[in-house]
C-alpha cells in the first residue's frame, strides 16, 4: 500500500511537471484564398487570410511555441515568411525560397517556432510599415510620440512630433493624452519623398477621440516634414534612435557583458546596389553585380541531402569590376564570427535592407561613397539593434552582426520591385562541430521536398497537422510518466 501511495504521488508530480514545465503551445489555422477588396479604392483580387484583408493578428506571449497550420487555397505556390522573428536555430521555418519548398495549391503545411523577447493615461501604440516601396511619416496632431521600442529592442526614450517609418520597420510609442479635450485630433500616416499631390489620396487618416471631447476634429491635417528633396532630416532622425543600455533585452546589452563596439571584426562585406539593368534581355536588380536566382532545391535542404551544384559559396565581399550577371552565389559566413556589412545604395530610390534570423547594430549612416575613414564616426556604444534598416539613395549604412544563429538566412532589400528583380542573397552559417543538433535543429518531419529531391515528396493526406503534433508530444510525455510508475511498482 505504501509503495502504491508513493507511486501515486510521484505520478501526480510528474503529470504536473508535464502540464506546467514545458513552454505553452499556441495554435493557429490560416487559410489563404482570393477575395475581391479595394485597398487602393478600386476593386481588385487580393490574397486574403481567413477571408480577411489584412489578415488576423496573431497574439502570443514570449517563449510560447507557435504552431501555424497554413492551408493554400490559391491556384499558385505559397510561402509565409516571418520578418522580424528570429528563428533561432531553425531556418527551416523561415518561409523563403532559399530555405523552404513552396506549399503547392490545395496543400497545407505547418510552421512551428518559438517567439523570444526581441521586446492623463499613457497608451502604447505600435506602428508597422507593411508597404512594399514607400517610407511613411507617422504623426498625431498636437501630441508627442515618446519612442520606446523598435523591432523588439528598447530604445532610449525620446519625444518626436513625427517619425519616418521605412518599409518593413516597426516602432512602439508611448502617447500621453494630455491635450485640451475641446476637440478630437488627427492621426496621420503619409508617404515620404514622393509627389504629395499624387499621393494625397492614399494618405491614411484616423481620429484620436478623448472620452470627454467636446467637438469633432476639424481643419487641415498636420503637416509632414517639408523636405521632399532633402533626406538629411530623416537621416539625422534615424541616427538619433539609440538603444536603451540600462533596460533588459533578449541578449546582453552594450552596458553588460556584450560590448559590440569592442569586438574585433572578422569579415567585411560591402554590398552595392545600382539601378536595375538589362541582363540577358531581362530587367534585373543586383548586389555587387549579382542578381540572385533561387535554386530549384532550397539551400539547407541541398546541404542535408548532399545535392551538388545547387548554389555557389563565392559571393564577392566587395563590388567587382565586371558586367552584371545572374547567379546563385551566397555568402559563406563563419559561425561565431562578427562581421561588418556596408550597404552602399547607388540606386535612385531609398531602400530598406533586411536580414532574416538576426538583428544587427546600426552603427553609421551617411551620403556618398563609404570609405574606411567613415569608421571614425561609428556609434560603438548604444547603436540600435534591429532587423530592418534604411539606406538613403546615394548613401550608405553600416551595421555590425554577431553570427550566432546557425542556418541559411535571407539577406535582401524590402523594396518589393527590387527584391522581385533579384536584389538578394543568402548567408550560410554552419557549425562544423555540431553533431547532435545543439546549435541547429534538424529538418522538421513535415519538410517539403522539391527540385532535385522532388521524388522524395509523398502525396499529402488531409489532416489537422498542428493539432496532431501537440497531441503526439503529450502522448510521449504521458508514456514516460506511466513507464516510470510501472517501474516503481515493480
Amino acid at each position: 500500500m505504501a509503495a502504491f501511495s508513493l507511486a501515486y504521488w510521484i505520478c501526480v508530480g510528474l503529470l504536473l511537471g508535464v502540464c506546467l514545465g514545458a513552454d505553452p503551445f499556441a495554435n493557429f489555422e490560416l487559410d489563404f484564398s482570393y477575395i475581391t477588396a479595394s485597398p487602393l479604392g478600386v476593386p481588385q483580387q487580393v490574397i486574403a487570410i481567413n477571408g480577411k484583408f489584412p489578415g488576423p493578428v496573431i497574439n502570443v506571449t514570449t517563449n510560447y511555441n507557435v504552431v501555424v497550420n497554413v492551408k493554400n487555397k490559391l491556384d499558385e505556390d505559397l510561402l509565409v515568411t516571418w520578418s522580424g522573428i528570429q528563428m533561432r536555430r531553425s531556418s527551416w521555418q523561415d518561409g523563403v525560397l532559399g530555405t523552404n519548398c513552396p506549399i503547392p495549391p490545395k496543400w497545407n503545411w505547418t510552421y512551428q517556432f518559438q517567439v523570444k523577447d526581441q521586446i492623463g493615461k499613457t497608451y502604447r501604440i505600435r506602428v508597422h510599415n507593411v508597404g512594399v516601396s514607400t517610407c511613411l511619416n507617422f504623426r498625431i496632431q498636437s501630441h508627442n510620440l515618446l519612442l520606446a521600442e523598435t523591432e523588439g529592442y528598447y530604445t532610449s526614450q525620446q519625444n518626436y512630433t513625427s517619425l519616418d517609418i521605412h518599409v518593413g520597420q516597426s516602432y512602439s510609442f508611448l502617447v500621453t493624452m494630455d491635450q485640451n479635450a475641446s476637440s478630437d485630433y488627427y492621426i496621420v500616416a503619409s508617404a515620404r519623398f514622393v509627389n504629395q499631390s499624387l499621393w494625397q489620396r492614399v494618405t491614411g487618416v484616423a481620429v484620436l477621440h478623448y472620452s470627454n471631447s467636446k467637438g469633432s476634429v476639424a481643419g487641415p491635417l498636420p503637416d509632414p516634414p517639408n523636405d521632399f528633396y532633402d533626406t538629411s532630416y530623416s537621416l539625422n532622425q534615424a541616427m538619433s534612435i539609440r538603444q536603451n543600455v540600462t533596460a533588459s533585452g533578449a541578449r546582453p546589452n552594450p552596458q553588460g557583458s556584450f560590448h559590440y563596439g569592442q569586438i574585433n571584426v572578422t569579415d567585411v562585406y560591402i554590398l552595392k546596389s545600382l539601378p536595375p539593368v538589362m541582363i540577358d534581355g531581362k530587367l534585373r536588380a543586383t548586389y555587387n553585380g549579382i542578381s540572385f536566382v533561387n535554386p530549384d532545391t532550397p539551400i539547407r535542404l541541398a546541404d542535408v541531402y548532399k545535392v551538388k551544384g545547387d548554389y555557389k559559396l563565392d559571393f564577392p565581399n566587395k563590388p567587382l569590376n565586371r558586367a552584371p550577371i545572374v547567379d546563385r552565389s551566397i555568402i559563406n559566413a563563419t559561425y561565431k564570427g562578427f562581421i561588418e556589412i556596408i550597404l552602399q545604395n547607388n540606386d535612385t530610390v531609398l531602400q530598406t535592407f533586411h536580414l532574416d534570423g538576426y538583428s544587427f547594430f546600426v552603427v553609421g549612416m551617411g551620403y556618398g561613397e563609404w570609405t574606411e575613414n567613415n569608421r571614425g564616426s561609428y556609434n560603438r556604444w548604444d547603436a540600435i539593434s534591429r532587423s530592418t534598416v534604411q539606406v538613403f539613395a546615394g548613401g550608405w549604412t553600416a551595421v555590425f552582426v554577431s553570427l550566432d544563429n546557425v542556418g541559411v538566412w535571407n539577406l535582401r532589400t524590402e523594396n518589393l520591385d527590387r527584391w522581385y528583380l533579384g536584389q538578394e542573397t543568402y548567408m550560410r552559417i554552419i557549425n562544423p562541430e555540431d553533431t547532435d543538433n545543439k546549435t541547429e535543429l534538424p529538418a522538421p518531419d513535415n519538410v517539403l521536398f522539391c527540385g532535385a529531391l522532388s521524388r522524395m515528396q509523398k502525396p499529402q493526406k488531409a489532416s489537422s497537422a498542428s493539432t496532431l503534433h501537440v497531441y503526439s508530444q503529450l502522448y510521449v510525455a504521458l508514456l514516460v510518466v506511466f513507464s516510470t510508475v510501472i517501474a516503481i511498482l515493480l
